[in-house]
Formats: structure tokens, C-alpha cells, sequence
């Protein structure tokens, strides 16, 4: 059985420097329950460079808390960070500037391109 959730960190990790975060630097710990229990990450932001790991010690900047079904459907683009927000269905605390942080990285629909590429794509010439 495919695993988003697991899927996005390994990915994520696997990035080393986004762009995107580059203003960013901090820690990012995510409960995500499921069955009575709470699965763990955490990602460490320093200026864009990222490291993921599912054991770090001490606290973080940042605590998400959200189910793992709600998150599976956010990192497979079936449900928008932005309106789980709004549900209540994700939550943060502490640093929730990290939280912001984190949106721009998530991924769109399936299929979804970035509104540059399109415009691009758009102009042109036949």
C-alpha cells in the first residue's frame, strides 16, 4: 500500500536546498495521529537547506498536528493546505510563521501547473 505521507518527507529530504525557503530557519515537528497512535517527522529549516529526520531530540519551533488521512490527502493533492487550515483539520502552534513557511512547499492537484508555466506556455508564439 503507497504511503503520501512518507512519500513527501523522503522527497523532501531528499531536496537538500528549496528556494522557496530560503527566508525560512527552524524546526518543523509533525504529529500526525492514526489509530490511537501519532506518527512523527521532523523537518529542520536552515535558510532554504533542509534536513528531515523521525528521531530528533528537543523541542521544535513549530508543532503541526493534523490526522495522517487529512495529511495523505494534502501531500497527494486531493485536499489544499489552505482549506484544512480553514477546517480546523490541520493545526499549528509555537512558530506558526514556519507553518506559512512549509504552505509554499506542498503540493497542487494532480495534473496542476504553476500559474508562470502556464502564462508562459500561453504567450507563445504559434
Amino acid at each position: 500500500m503507497s504511503n503520501p505521507t512518507a512519500s513527501f518527507f523522503e522527497a523532501l529530504g531528499r531536496r537538500g536546498h528549496e528556494p522557496l525557503l530560503e527566508d525560512a530557519s527552524g524546526t518543523i515537528r509533525f504529529d500526525l495521529a492514526q489509530d490511537h497512535e501519532v506518527d512523527r517527522w521532523f523537518v529542520v529549516i536552515t535558510h532554504g537547506n533542509l534536513r528531515v529526520s523521525r528521531d530528533e531530540e528537543g523541542e521544535a519551533d513549530c508543532l503541526i498536528h493534523a490526522s495522517k488521512a487529512v495529511f495523505d490527502r494534502i501531500v497527494s493533492g486531493r485536499s489544499h493546505v489552505y482549506a484544512a487550515w480553514v477546517r480546523n483539520e490541520l493545526r499549528a502552534e509555537g512558530d506558526v510563521r514556519l507553518a506559512r513557511f512549509i504552505q509554499r512547499i506542498m503540493p497542487g492537484p494532480p495534473g496542476a501547473r504553476h500559474p508562470r508555466e502556464f502564462a508562459h506556455e500561453r504567450n507563445r508564439p504559434a
